[in-house]
C-alpha cells in the first residue's frame, strides 16, 4: 500500500511537471504575438516595439493585397549580447512563410542598421531567443512602398574629390518614409573627410524613428561609423577611398533634414612629386608644400592639352588619359611609350627677367612585356630627378552566353553540360584605343594552380583542340569558342589560363597581326605586351545536383521546433525534483523488501530457538521486537 501510494505521488509529480512545461512553452510563444495583437500585420506602415524575454519563438508576416514591395528596419535591437547567433536571432524571409527565401539573418552583434526590402507585397520575420531570463528590446518600423515612386534628391552617387549633398527639400522639411543612399567614392590613396554642417531630425535617445547613419565603406553592411539623429554637427573620416551614408525617416514629425560637405585627404607622403601608371592612365601626384616652397600656384600648372585640369586637395593630382590631354605615343620595338609635359604658366608681364626658378615636369610611362615602366624626370634650374616603378595592364576573362559576347555569365563556378559551346573572351582596360589583344597561349587544367594534367586549347596562336575556333582579331577583345570537357580520372572542375600578346594597331608586322605561327618561326621582339588571365571553375551539372544532395536542408519554422530550444533554469529546476523523487521512491521500495526478508528470518529463528534465547539474554527481546517491527 505504502508502495502504491508513493509511485502515485510519483506519477502525479510527473504529470504535473510536464503540464508546467507546456504551459510555460505555449506562453512563451504566445506573448510576443499577443503584444501585437496577432502574427499577421497588414497597416500600410507601423512601428513595433517588442519586449521579449527567454525562450521565445515568434513568426509575423506583413502581406497586403497590393502590388507594392515591403521596406523592414530594425532601427534599434537590443539581444542577449551573450548569445550566439544561433540560438538568438531575428530572420527575415521574402514572402508569406518562413520556407520563402531568406533575405538575412540579425545577430546580437551587428555593424549595421539592418534594412530589408521584399520583391513583392509580403515579408516575414521571425524572433528566436535563447533561454536566459533577461529583457529584450527590438525596434522594427515597416511601410510599403513603390520603386517607381521615387523622391527627388534621395541618394545618389559622388566621385569628385571635394563635394556637398544635402536631405530632399533643404532647408524645408524632409519627406516622410524616406529611405536615401548616397554613396561616395574617391581615387585611390584617399581618405573622405565628412563634416555635417547641420543636422536638425527627430530626437530620441536610440534614433529609432528618423536617423542618419555613416557607414566606412562602399556599403550599409561595411562598418557603421555613427547613428545619429536630433540637432547637431558632426565629423567623420573615412579609413580608405569609400564611404556611405543613408538617411532614413518615418511617417510623423519631419524637420530640415542636413547638410553635409566632403574633402578628401591623400594618404601617401610625397615629398615632392609621384607618378603611377595603369592601363588607361597616368598619375601625377604633387605636393602643394612642394610647390609653395617654389612660390607655385596649383592653379598655374596646365598639361599639353591646357584645358585638362587637376584635382586639388591637399596635394595636386594629374590623371593623365593615355589617349588625350595632348599625350604623344611612340611605338617602339619592344615597347610603347606614352609622354605628357606638366609645365608652369607665369603671369608675370616682362617677358625678359623672371624670379621664379622654371619647373618642367616630364612624364613617361612605358609598357613593356610583362610589366609597365615608369618613368618620370623634373628640370628645374638644371636639376634633373629620374623616378621608376612597375605596374601591369589591366586584363580579365569571362565567359559569355552566345557569340555575341553581350551578356556575361556572373556564376562561379559555372555548371556546364559535356559537349557544350562555351564562349570566352579576355578583354584588355585601357583608355587607348589603338591597342589590339592576341590570344597566344590558352590552358586547361582540373586545378587552380595548373599542375599537371594540363591540356592546350591554343598554343602560339593555333587551335590545338577540334573543337576550338579562334574569333579574328577585335581590337582590345581576344575571341574563342570550344566545346566543355572534363579531365579522366579527376575532378570534373576546368580552369582555363590565357596568356595574350598586346600590340599596337598601327604596326602592320606586329605579332599580333601574324596569326597562327610555329613557335620556331615566332619573333618575339614583334610583340609589345603580354599578360595571364585566369578563369573558372567549370563544372558538370550532374555534379551540381550530386552536390545539392549533401548540402544543409532548408529550416521550416514549425511547432516541433520549439523542443529544441535549450531548458531554463525551471525546467531545470523540475527535473532535478523529479530525479530526487526517483531517487527516493527507489530507496524506500528496496528497504520495504529488505525488511520483509529479514521479518522472514526473524519469523524462523522464533519458532525454533527464540525462547531459549530470550531465556539466556536480555538483548534476546529486543532484537525479535525489531525484527518483527
Amino acid at each position: 500500500m505504502v508502495v502504491t501510494g508513493r509511485l502515485f505521488l510519483w506519477a502525479l509529480l510527473v504529470a504535473s511537471c510536464w503540464a508546467e512545461l507546456n504551459y510555460t512553452e505555449a506562453e512563451g510563444g504566445s506573448s510576443c504575438r499577443a503584444s501585437l495583437g496577432g502574427a499577421s500585420l497588414g497597416e500600410t506602415h507601423r512601428a513595433l516595439i517588442l519586449q521579449l524575454d527567454g525562450s521565445e519563438n515568434c513568426t509575423w508576416t506583413i502581406e497586403r493585397p497590393e502590388n507594392r514591395s515591403v521596406r523592414l528596419i530594425l532601427s534599434h535591437v537590443q539581444l542577449n549580447p551573450d548569445a550566439s547567433c544561433e540560438s538568438e536571432n531575428i530572420q527575415v524571409f521574402d514572402g508569406s512563410s518562413t520556407s520563402a527565401p531568406r533575405l538575412g539573418k540579425v545577430c546580437s552583434r551587428n555593424d549595421f542598421v539592418p534594412v530589408f526590402e521584399s520583391s513583392s507585397s509580403s515579408l516575414t520575420f521571425q524572433v528566436v531567443t535563447d533561454w536566459v531570463q533577461i529583457p529584450r528590446t527590438i525596434f522594427i518600423f515597416y511601410y510599403f512602398f513603390s520603386s517607381e515612386a521615387s523622391i527627388p534628391d534621395c541618394g545618389g552617387y559622388l566621385d569628385a574629390l571635394e563635394g556637398s549633398f544635402t536631405s530632399p527639400n533643404y532647408p524645408k522639411p524632409h519627406p516622410e518614409l524616406a529611405y536615401c543612399v548616397w554613396h561616395i567614392q574617391v581615387e585611390k590613396d584617399y581618405r573622405i573627410k565628412l563634416n555635417f554642417k547641420e543636422i536638425f531630425l527627430e530626437m530620441d535617445e536610440h534614433c529609432r524613428f528618423d536617423f542618419i547613419a555613416v557607414y566606412d565603406g562602399s556599403s550599409t553592411t561595411s562598418g557603421l561609423m555613427g547613428q545619429i539623429c536630433g540637432r547637431g554637427t558632426h565629423t567623420f573620416e573615412s579609413s580608405s577611398d569609400s564611404l556611405t551614408v543613408v538617411l532614413s525617416t518615418d511617417y510623423a514629425n519631419s524637420y530640415r533634414g542636413f547638410s553635409a560637405s566632403y574633402t578628401s585627404v591623400y594618404t601617401e607622403n610625397v615629398n615632392t612629386t609621384s607618378l603611377t601608371c595603369s592601363s588607361d592612365k597616368m598619375r601625377v601626384i604633387i605636393s602643394r608644400s612642394y610647390l609653395e616652397s617654389l612660390r607655385y600656384n596649383e592653379n598655374d600648372l596646365q598639361l599639353n592639352d591646357p584645358t585638362c585640369r587637376p584635382k586639388v586637395s591637399n596635394v595636386v593630382e594629374f590623371a593623365i588619359p593615355l589617349d588625350g590631354c595632348g599625350t604623344v605615343k611612340k611605338a617602339e620595338d619592344h615597347s610603347i611609350i606614352y609622354t605628357n609635359v606638366i609645365t608652369f604658366t607665369t603671369s608675370s608681364t616682362s617677358a625678359v627677367i623672371t624670379r621664379q626658378k622654371h619647373l618642367q615636369i616630364v612624364v613617361k610611362c612605358e609598357m613593356e612585356y610583362n610589366s609597365t615602366v615608369e618613368l618620370m624626370y623634373m628640370t628645374e634650374d638644371d636639376v634633373i630627378q629620374n623616378q621608376n616603378a612597375l605596374g601591369r595592364y589591366n586584363t580579365s576573362m569571362a565567359l559569355f552566353e552566345s557569340n555575341s559576347f553581350q551578356d556575361p555569365i556572373h556564376e562561379s563556378p559555372y555548371y556546364v553540360d559535356l559537349n557544350q559551346t562555351l564562349f570566352v573572351q579576355v578583354s584588355l582596360h585601357s583608355s587607348d584605343q589603338d591597342l589590339v589583344v592576341f590570344l597566344d597561349t590558352c590552358r586547361a587544367s582540373p586545378t587552380s594552380d595548373f599542375a599537371s594534367p594540363t591540356y592546350d586549347l591554343i598554343k602560339s596562336g593555333c587551335s590545338r583542340d577540334e573543337t576550338c575556333m579562334i574569333y579574328p582579331l577585335f581590337g582590345r577583345y581576344g575571341r574563342f569558342q570550344f566545346n566543355a570537357f572534363k579531365f579522366l580520372r579527376s575532378l570534373n572542375s576546368v580552369y582555363l589560363r590565357c596568356k595574350v600578346l598586346v600590340c599596337d594597331s598601327n604596326d602592320m608586322e606586329s605579332r599580333c597581326n601574324q596569326g597562327c605561327v610555329s613557335r620556331r618561326k615566332r619573333d618575339v621582339s614583334s610583340y609589345k605586351w603580354k599578360a595571364d588571365s585566369i578563369i573558372g571553375p567549370i563544372r558538370l551539372k550532374r555534379d551540381h545536383s550530386a552536390s545539392g544532395k549533401s548540402g544543409l536542408l532548408p529550416q521550416t519554422h514549425a511547432e516541433g521546433s520549439q523542443d529544441q530550444r535549450p531548458f531554463d533554469s525551471l525546467h531545470l529546476f523540475s527535473f532535478l525534483v523529479l530525479a530526487l523523487n526517483v531517487v527516493i521512491v527507489a530507496s524506500v521500495t528496496a528497504r520495504h523488501f529488505v525488511h520483509k526478508r529479514t521479518d522472514y528470518r526473524y519469523r524462523r529463528l522464533q519458532n525454533h530457538a527464540a525462547h531459549a534465547a530470550k531465556a539466556q539474554s536480555p538483548w534476546a527481546e529486543d532484537c525479535y521486537l525489531r525484527g518483527s517491527e
